[in-house]
């Protein structure tokens, strides 16, 4: 009777962690280290839009390249402040040369970032370590992500390639261990 119970006792035990393990991979924290990256596009219009992803696009592929191996947060703040000018020069040469008379503002440090809701992970407002690129007004959507530690990866769908969609690294690797 006690290995019965004990058995029981156990298989409940096992299936709460489980269960809790696999709520918190959907509950990802980002850590106290971290820093941000946020785009704001002028607006919602296509063209502002299309221009916010060119400045993002240019972000990952340099300062966040930089990054990929940096395990400081120091090194890291250093090496986006050293890229601070390059940034600012590549902003306005995309815009020269799309022709968008736009004004633009590249702030690194402390910024503010809205309560958001993203697949089913809610993140808090709040004032966070951040690059942060408002172009013009800053009214329309943005495109943010966490730019160190790199937890952040371009995951392609095989089947639409055109439909890119953003992950946290930490939240892949921790499904992947549970699952």
């Amino acid at each position: 009777m006690k290995k019965i119970i004990f058995i029981i006792i156990v298989t409940i035990l096992a299936f709460l962690l489980y269960v809790n393990v696999n709520a918190e991979v959907d509950e990802i924290v980002i850590p106290e280290a971290a820093i941000r990256v946020r785009v704001i596009a002028n607006s919602n219009s296509i063209h502002d839009q299309n221009m916010k992803m060119k400045v993002k696009d240019y972000i990952e592929h340099s300062i966040s390249s930089k990054l990929v191996s940096i395990n400081d947060v120091d090194m890291a703040r250093k090496i986006i402040s050293d890229e601070i000018d390059n940034l600012n020069d590549e902003i306005y040469t995309i815009f020269r040369r799309d022709n968008y008379d736009m004004s633009f503002s590249v702030h690194f440090g402390d910024n503010y970032f809205p309560e958001k809701e993203y697949k089913g992970v809610h993140y808090v407002a709040g004032t966070y370590e951040s690059l942060v690129v408002t172009i013009g007004e800053g009214a329309g959507d943005n495109w943010w992500c966490v730019l160190f530690p790199p937890l952040c990866l371009l995951d392609a769908d095989d089947n639409n390639s055109s439909e890119i969609e953003y992950q946290f690294f930490v939240q892949k690797m921790l499904h992947k261990i549970f699952s």
